[in-house]
């Protein structure tokens, strides 16, 4: 059965999630779920090393709104390593499709609602940094909200954002990706709502600002998993350099990150298998 993928406010946000859970429920035949892994652009390929999922089915059969950008898959993943239970979500819903804010939240708030406790949220950026190479994984240590928007509306709902993204799950990806041969850096991330890329000028006044990349998602899918009380970690790589010059083209961002998934997808397996670890 398909469900319409129409949000008519914030007063039936909560009603709706939770329709959408019990079809995933029902749909995949599970009943819950330890953590959560949101792909973004490209990061397809980071399910490539692991076990083959459970179950899965595209977004539209559980109620979710399938992704337009390129690189995003739309479809529902369950996935299960060392007992642990995972949902993927194979893509993601931008503030620039024009649904608002709320709905860019409705994965998280989803996995949420199946009884995740750890997110993984995954993105490719413009690096604001010249040195770093293309495909270097940045772990986010902060973020810069320039959407001038929140997931959080209707009302006075006041969210600590300090420690956002996870102290200690940001140490074990580093310690995990180490494990792999693999040599992370870490740094603050803008968002711009999109769906242009920046200018120069745009970019080098992000930079002076504190962000060390932009890009177009994760900022209010984070904040609308720390609403939820997830612990989250995020992972961006980077796919082209600001104010570089360089002409930026979609279907290169995805190819790049395709790569860097590939290789990091164990580790983020290590990374989970040791959160549940630190819960149980």
């Amino acid at each position: 059965m398909r469900m319409t993928t129409e949000i008519s406010g914030i007063g039936q946000t909560t009603a709706r999630v939770e329709s959408i859970a019990a079809h995933v429920r029902s749909r995949l035949g599970i009943d819950g779920v330890d953590a959560a892994v949101v792909l973004g652009s490209g990061w397809g390929p980071l399910l490539d090393s692991w076990p083959e999922p459970i179950a899965r089915a595209p977004y539209d059969e559980v109620g979710l709104r399938p992704p337009v950008a390129p690189g995003h898959r739309g479809e529902i993943g369950v996935f299960e390593h060392d007992s642990q239970r995972i949902v993927v979500f194979s893509g993601r819903t931008h503030l620039f499709e024009g649904h608002g804010p709320v709905a860019v939240g409705e994965n998280v708030r989803v996995a949420s609602a199946l009884g995740a406790r750890t997110l993984v949220l995954t993105n490719a950026n413009g690096a604001l940094v010249p040195d770093w190479p293309l495909g270097q994984i940045m772990v986010i240590t902060d973020h810069l909200n320039l959407t001038g928007t929140s997931p959080l509306t209707g009302g006075a709902n006041f969210v600590d954002l300090t420690d956002l993204y996870d102290p200690a799950l940001r140490q074990a990806m580093h310690a995990a990706a180490h494990a792999h041969g693999i040599a992370l850096v870490e740094g603050v991330y803008a968002m711009l709502p999109g769906p242009h890329y920046e200018t120069a000028a745009e970019a080098r006044a992000v930079a002076l600002l504190g962000a060390h990349a932009l890009g177009m998602s994760t900022v209010l899918d984070a904040i609308a998993a720390r609403a939820a009380g997830l612990r989250i970690l995020g992972l961006s790589t980077v796919t082209a350099h600001e104010a570089s010059g360089e002409i930026l083209d979609p279907d290169e961002v995805v190819a790049i990150a395709e790569q860097s998934a590939a290789r990091i997808g164990p580790a983020v397996l290590d990374v989970l298998r040791s959160a549940a670890v630190r819960e149980a």
